[in-house]
């Protein structure tokens, strides 16, 4: 037995808290492996430096840190005594160190040792292969001197004890070659010495041997079968022969580690690559799966950089012929910080009055760490915008403070998130929330919700109709906290504002008292006022703004044409317009706003249904063709205005049309030619007509016109001079006209037509008749010939006044 520093510490050093004097020392034993229960590990007195009596007075105890007690600690000799068999394979697999720890607790004062026994290994395991038959299939063409890797045989023992060599039984065909790992170990090909003959020897069997180093030696032995297959011309080739890999400890499962890939260049059948582990050991068949097709090695259970830092994996391609090539993968398992800090509190000061002074002690804690070194080095923070702060005390304690005034209002409690962070990578953190309630006094008014409030009505409401909520909170709490809510006086078109609403004390409900119209009022403002419980009781207000709502209760008016019945309203048309041509607007008003102001026009009724249309957005009435003289002389239009509203509200408008020949802008500028040459000239024309006409009848019936000719000139003359009295003005203007025709009677017309501007080219604004119009169907079949005279009046005002012409027309049927 003897003891020895370690080059380098392999756990942390223990922490305790005690009134005395702690001794921290750490002592090294090693024993092997498998010694019998009752065996002597070694003697503490010399090291911990007391005699049998000290030793026995101060208690000394034996604290094994583990499951399970493997020695114990005799006090009256100071023996440390092996109390159970130990199984170094069972206790520490395969790891190169195999350290058992346990303390030595002295009393009296308090002292505790630290002791690391480290179990040896001894040869008591034989080498051992995963099969004992293996199978090679080799094509008889196989070149001399390939080589095929055996499977590695597997001994639990460490150091000298595992696998030392390997040896082959004899044959004509094969020698062994035996490798060596990058970590010591040893590993075995079967290399080809002679060619082989599938005729000859169609199948080999040899025995491969494994043999220990250890005193005695152990061996594992395993047959080989070579199975001698025809000709596959090529062999599977891996793009690397060696695949490295660093993997993170604990990954998750199906992680890929690597891909490897392999080709061969044969067709069909030899050229399908499978892929397989090649004598690899338990540990790696457990950790890793490999995808037979694709080649793809992924993680398949825990890989713990304590338990295993790294795997070697062969790795073999076997085309379909039975060749196979082998690659080897190369793992590196990285550490990685495992064990997150933990928090514990000790103690906690809830609920915490808002007016403790700073610096108060909240809550104590401590924070520690199950990793060592860098990893098991922590530091504690809390949030920055918090009333708190944290001050490190001694032995990974920490007090958390008041830093400031606090206030309920505000926070009427706090859940106070404590980190704490290690210094491994990564940086593993822990939280812990500690929760602080504060008690409460009454200094907060009430708050609304919003600064303003704005709320809509729709018009024609009915009494008591909800219009909407207004909310305060306080902050405090109980009867500090309940709020009532009031009206404060204002006016709504001089009146009080109490005649148009009223809230609910309790809930801030506003209720509409009686029905609004909108085109009285759009708009009103309401100022409500919150008032808590508290003494003294504090108050807030806030503007409620109540915006009408217009609804579509109002039908379109017509502002023109006038629908009141009393005067009647023509509009003259001249019977050669064109398509397109204007007869009038329809102008419309609605009292809403909004779409239900918008207003369209549509041609609800007409005598002519395809001779005028109506325009839909600005009522205009326009010619639809030109007019034919087989249009009725007098026309009336139903015109519909409708808004777009929900649901629409809709009125018409009725216009009369008078179709009038000959009235155009052409026949309104001749009114200033002295109108008896073109009376004489009309004459003269219809006169040459009637002589052709007559003469070739007989000149007896020439002589009749001629005289019936002469008497309508008189009485067109007549006609004249006595229209000369109603119109001073334009004294060439022929006053009489009249249409003479045999059994015909003569009926007057009489037009009062207003033209807006100074000339008479303007269009027409609108057309009254002075007396009742009455149609006579013209006697077209007696060769009558009509002849219209207008006469015409002109009033000035002057530059700046406007000029309007009033032109009578008499016409004689």
């Amino acid at each position: 037995m003897q003891r020895s520093h370690l080059s380098r510490q392999v756990w942390s050093f223990s922490l305790y808290f005690c009134f005395g004097m702690v001794v921290c020392e750490t002592l090294h034993y090693s024993v092997p492996e498998e010694k019998k229960s009752g065996s002597l590990v070694a003697n503490v007195l010399k090291d911990l430096k007391v005699d049998v009596k000290e030793l026995s007075a101060r208690r000394a105890r034996l604290v094994f840190e583990g499951t399970k007690q493997y020695f114990q600690l005799d006090p009256h000799s100071g023996n440390v005594i092996l109390q159970d068999r130990v199984d170094r394979e069972a206790l520490c697999g395969q790891k190169d160190l195999c350290i058992l720890l346990s303390e030595i607790v002295l009393e009296n004062p308090l002292q505790v040792h630290r002791i690391e026994i480290e179990i040896e290994d001894v040869n008591d395991n034989s080498p051992q292969f995963s099969k004992k038959e293996f199978l090679f299939e080799i094509p008889e063409q196989t070149p001399l001197n390939t080589q095929f890797l055996l499977e590695k045989a597997q001994d639990q023992d460490k150091g000298g004890n595992t696998v030392q060599n390997y040896t082959l039984s004899t044959n004509d065909h094969f020698r062994l070659d035996v490798q060596s790992r990058g970590d010591g170990s040893k590993y075995a090909e079967l290399v080809l010495e002679k060619q082989l003959d599938r005729e000859e020897s169609p199948q080999l069997s040899m025995i491969l041997s494994a043999v220990d180093g250890g005193t005695p030696k152990r061996t594992g032995t395993a047959s080989i079968i070579v199975e001698v297959l025809d000709n596959n011309d090529n062999v599977p080739q891996f793009h690397q022969s060696l695949y490295e890999v660093k993997l993170t400890e604990n990954p998750p499962k199906t992680t890929l580690v690597t891909k490897v890939v392999a080709t061969d260049q044969d067709f069909g059948s030899y050229g399908d690559i499978t892929y397989s582990f090649s004598q690899v050991p338990e540990n790696v068949l457990k950790a890793f799966n490999l995808n037979k097709q694709t080649g793809e090695l992924t993680v398949a259970g825990t890989i713990d950089y304590e338990e295993e830092r790294s795997f070697e994996i062969n790795i073999k391609a076997t085309d379909g012929g039975g060749l196979s090539s082998y690659c080897k993968v190369v793992v590196e398992v990285e550490d990685r910080n495992d064990n997150a800090p933990e928090v514990t509190l000790t103690s906690l000061t809830s609920p915490l009055p808002e007016d403790s002074p700073p610096d108060t002690v909240v809550a104590l804690f401590r924070v520690t760490d199950r990793d060592s070194g860098e990893n098991g080095r922590t530091a504690c923070t809390t949030e920055a915008n918090l009333p708190f702060m944290l001050k490190v005390s001694m032995n990974s304690y920490y007090q958390l403070l008041t830093q400031q005034s606090l206030d309920r209002e505000k926070a009427s409690e706090y859940n106070i998130t404590i980190t704490a962070t290690d210094r491994g990578s990564p940086r593993l953190t822990s939280t812990r929330i500690i929760n602080v309630h504060i008690s409460d006094v009454n200094d907060n008014a009430p708050v609304f919700e919003k600064s303003t409030y704005e709320m809509q009505l729709w018009e024609n409401n009915i009494p008591g109709l909800l219009i909407g909520l207004v909310r305060a909170r306080d902050l405090d709490t109980e009867r500090n906290a309940k709020v009532t809510y009031s009206l404060l006086p204002g006016k709504v078109s001089d009146q009080p504002v109490s005649s148009y609403v009223s809230i609910n004390s309790e809930t801030g409900n506003l209720y509409a008292i009686r029905s609004v119209d909108y085109e009285q009022v759009k708009d009103f403002q309401v100022t409500v006022r919150a008032v808590d419980s508290g003494s003294p009781p504090l108050s807030s207000q806030v503007m409620v703004q109540v915006v009408v709502m217009d609804e579509n209760d109002n039908v379109p008016f017509i502002l023109y044409p006038l629908q009141n019945g009393t005067s009647p309203s023509n509009d003259l048309v001249p019977r050669g317009a064109e398509a397109g041509y204007l007869v009038t607007k329809v102008v419309a008003v609605d009292r809403d706003s909004g779409q239900n102001s918008w207003l369209s026009y549509e041609l609800l009724k007409a005598t002519e249904p395809g001779l005028f249309s109506v325009g839909a957005q600005n009522g205009e009435v326009k010619t639809m063709r030109p007019i034919h003289k087989r249009d009725t002389l007098k026309q009336k239009l139903i015109i519909g205005v409708r808004d777009n509203g929900h649901p629409p509200q809709s009125t018409s408008a009725t216009l009369s049309i008078l179709l009038v020949e000959g009235f155009s802008d052409p026949y309104m500028k001749m009114v200033d030619i002295p109108k008896d040459g073109v009376v004489q000239e009309k004459d003269h024309t219809l006169t040459m007509y009637l002589v052709i006409c007559l003469a070739s009848i007989s000149f007896i019936f020439l002589i009749s016109v001629l005289v019936f000719v002469a008497i309508k000139i008189q009485k067109r003359r007549k006609l004249i001079e006595n229209s000369a009295l109603n119109f001073p003005v334009g004294p060439n203007f022929p006053e009489n006209s009249g249409d003479v025709g045999a059994g015909s009677l003569s009926q007057a017309y009489n037009y009062e037509v207003c033209l807006a501007g100074g000339s008479l080219n303007s269009e027409f604004r609108f057309l009254r008749p002075f007396f009742p119009v009455f149609s006579v169907e013209p006697a077209q079949n007696q060769g009558d010939s009509t002849i219209s005279a207008g006469s015409q009046e002109v009033s000035s005002h002057g530059a700046e006044n406007e000029h309007v012409s009033q032109v009578r027309v008499i016409k004689l049927i």
